[in-house]
């Protein structure tokens, strides 16, 4: 979104405020507020009653309220990435209710592996979106995320509001979250005899964005309203599109937001294939489409796919767009209709979807204390629940990248005195992220490990993040005076960001020749805590034996501070992993703008993501370390063999090798073939953990555009020492050991798949 309107000026909100809603009484003969009725049946009715310029006036995302039929003003955009924000209009935090939960930035979350955790911070975050509004201090309840597009360059200054580079888990990601805000209770415990009483109404609504291939926000002169991305349909099918297609059918989300930039020439925005053929038709999505913010203005303005205002209008809401983040619809849509380039009949479709999803929160329904939602207010926010629900996120996301001779961790009665050195290790607020709001509470690292050691000293080292003067004398003086330093560098919002993406991969500034200065002089090997949301090359520390451990706190909300600090003193065991492959720096001299993710071997283009980079890492995707060991085997249960002989004849032989179509097999078939794959995970250590456990398949053959390898599953167990526990993991032929053609098709390739957990291996033979 445009970042000049951040914690835009609002009205003063106090806790009288009452949340605005039609339909109140004597309204009630009408049949758009008729709750007997078929939503889309009273959305229809309310549209009909309507004049033409009422109509355009609801197409923007700051909607004015229609007095008439006692409709009030509504906000399209408000933030709620990782708690809710007071980015966008729609929010205030200027009333009774001053903070939110600030659960850890979504790399971290991501880097649990555990989708049942972000269901209940999807939840937590939907509760807290619907108390604003019920305490009047939320203008709509839409909000516009979650952010689920491929991780694919660790340059991108917004790759850590994402869930990482994996489309498995990208997806399961998105519709965990979406699932979690928008009220969907039948997660894990849902009787399916007993619906629930709230199905169709939403707690809050979710946005799926940026829709689609949209992972470059300003690079080199390169600019995301201008970008055209490049993309094949192979990569399309198995890389950009799979969150997308999950955040709809699986998250059954109420949103999307198309994206600024143009695929292959059509701006995303004005593509029907995308928006109507692939959303609606294909996935069957339900809800509205919003642009993103001038992204109408844009088709014309800087990628003059259009060539006029009017045109621009026309190509979007014949697309199957319904709501502009901006002006440029209510400006040039009257235009467009007199002019014959747009009938009314596609505003009529949009304003469908638009009031459709205004109902199903209830907000037509009459006064919201009768609603199912109604009774949420500000004693839901900030609860200690959602509090310690931050709290076992961050703990589980950090990741220890490296612990030699198990420097980690240290003693909590032992250790007589502590510097912390660096830039991020005074701040709370670096901890928070972008798209923060206001948290219910802040520590700061150095304030947490304060906490376990009283006699604990400060030195800043750098004069900011980006360290352009850095103080190395007295840095490495302070150093010598303790007996343990812990070292809190990285990046920040200055560093990576929306609209500004990185160049390099390196530490900013001094802080490698600060790092390196204060590990040479400290009395023991050192502790580095790397404050980044995304991947640094960090292989001088790696390889240095002077820096014992390498610690990943990414942006861990507020309550990163003490989980960092448990996790250094050992009251919290450390099992998250990488959801992006950290590259060297070398791996900047690939385009940003080269969206292909498989290597071409001609050129010496290396692909991109663990599924298809073969080249030199600094630490690979799902890498984390532990306090204790795990082990691993496969059972028996799993078969062996998998035969697929009846479906040859609809296959076709390419070159030496045979594929089956999936769509040939029918979905009915496929979940036929669907098996269970029995792992048995051990805790062979002395201390208990929680521990993500990651499923991978890789084909025998490789080469061809396969991946090297790809997952298929995760699970996250906690275990005591010496505890053991079997996971199973349903698996299909037809989507876990299928891959893309260069069509894009979805095909089985006959021969041998490798399930791969740890250091073991199990064989599966795919007989046609």
């Amino acid at each position: 979104m445009i970042l000049a309107v951040i914690f835009s000026v609002f009205l003063t909100l106090t806790a009288a405020v009452e949340p605005p809603f039609s339909c109140g009484p004597g309204a009630s003969s009408l049949p758009f507020c008729k709750t007997s009725l078929p939503i889309r049946q009273r959305a229809v009715d309310l549209v009909s009653r309507l004049t033409l310029e009422e109509k355009i006036s609801q197409l923007v995302s700051s909607a004015p309220a229609i007095p008439r039929l006692g409709i009030p003003a509504y906000e399209w955009w408000s933030e709620a990435l990782h708690g809710v924000s007071g980015y966008g209009r729609g929010v205030s935090f200027a009333g009774k209710i001053r903070a939110a939960t600030s659960f850890p930035q979504v790399i971290v979350s991501a880097a649990t592996f555990d989708s049942h955790l972000w269901y209940r911070i999807g939840q937590a975050v939907g509760i807290e979106a619907r108390a604003m509004y019920n305490e009047g201090q939320a203008k709509g309840m839409t909000f516009w995320a979650p952010n689920i597009n491929i991780y694919r360059d660790p340059r991108w200054g917004r790759g850590h509001e994402t869930p990482g580079e994996d489309p498995l888990v990208v997806a399961k990601y998105a519709a965990a979250f979406v699932r979690g805000f928008q009220g969907d209770l039948t997660e894990k415990s849902a009787n399916p005899q007993r619906p629930d009483p709230n199905r169709g109404h939403l707690l809050a609504s979710a946005c799926c964005k940026h829709f689609t291939a949209y992972d470059l926000d300003n690079w080199n002169g390169v600019n995301r309203l201008g970008f055209d991305a490049k993309v094949s349909p192979q990569d399309m099918a198995d890389t950009y599109q799979p969150p997308f297609r999950s955040c709809v059918v699986e998250g059954r989300a109420s949103g999307i937001m198309c994206a600024y930039n143009r695929v292959n020439g059509v701006p995303n925005c004005a593509d029907h294939n995308l928006l109507t053929d692939t959303a609606r038709g294909q996935w069957g999505f339900r809800g509205y489409i919003t642009s993103d913010c001038d992204a109408v203005s844009i088709i014309h303005d800087v990628h003059k796919y259009a060539n006029s205002p009017e045109d621009a209008v026309a190509d979007v809401l014949n697309a199957g767009m319904d709501v502009d983040c901006g002006s440029y619809m209510q400006a040039y849509t009257k235009s467009a209709v007199d002019q014959k380039k747009l009938p009314e009949s596609q505003i009529d479709r949009a304003l469908h979807n638009l009031f459709e999803v205004r109902m199903r929160l209830g907000l037509f329904d009459g006064h919201l204390k009768s609603q199912p939602y109604g009774k949420i207010n500000a004693q839901n926010i900030c609860t200690p629940d959602h509090q310690l629900l931050a709290l076992e996120a961050a703990r589980n996301g950090i990741v220890l990248l490296k612990n030699s001779h198990n420097l980690l961790p240290l003693s909590k009665s032992r250790v007589s005195s502590i510097a912390v050195i660096g830039p991020n290790g005074d701040s709370g607020y670096v901890l928070l992220g972008d798209y923060e709001g206001p948290p219910c509470k802040s520590v700061e690292i150095l304030g947490a490990i304060k906490g376990y050691v009283t006699n604990t000293w400060f030195h800043k080292g750098c004069n900011f993040v980006n360290c352009t003067v850095a103080t190395v004398k007295n840095a490495v003086a302070s150093a010598k005076n303790a007996e343990y330093v812990v070292l809190v560098m990285g990046l920040d919002q200055t560093q990576e960001t929306e609209d500004h993406d990185r160049v390099d991969l390196r530490l900013p500034g001094q802080q490698e020749t600060l790092i390196k200065a204060v590990a040479a002089s400290s009395k023991n090997p050192v502790v580095l805590v790397l404050v980044c949301g995304g991947p640094v090359d960090v292989s001088f520390a790696k390889n240095d034996d002077r820096i014992g451990s390498i610690l990943w706190a990414g942006y861990p909300g507020e309550a990163g501070g003490i989980a960092v600090a448990e996790i250094l003193f050992g009251d919290h065991n450390p099992g998250g992993k990488l959801p992006v492959t950290w590259y060297p720096n070398d791996f900047t001299k690939i385009s940003m703008t080269d969206m292909r993710m498989r290597p071409d071997l001609a050129s010496g283009y290396p692909g991109r993501s663990y599924r298809f980079y073969a080249g030199p890492k600094v630490f690979e995707f799902g890498h984390g370390l532990s306090y204790t060991t795990y082990s691993y085997e496969f059972t028996s249960a799993t078969p062996k063999t998998i035969n697929l002989s009846q479906f040859r004849t609809q296959g076709s032989d390419k070159g030496s090798s045979n594929y089956l179509a999936v769509s040939d097999i029918g979905t009915d078939t496929c979940d036929m073939l669907k098996f269970s794959c029995h792992i048995g995970v051990e805790n062979a250590g002395e201390m208990a953990g929680r521990h993500p456990v990651l499923l991978f398949v890789r084909n025998e053959r490789g080469g061809r555009g396969q991946p090297v390898k790809q997952l298929v599953g995760f699970h996250s167990v906690g275990l005591q020492p010496s505890e053991r526990a079997e996971l199973q993991f349903v698996l299909s032929p037809c989507e876990h050991l299928a891959e893309a053609d260069e069509d894009g098709v979805m095909v089985i390739e006959e021969g041998y798949r490798f399930l791969v957990v740890g250091d073991k291996e199990y064989p599966i033979n795919i007989h046609f």
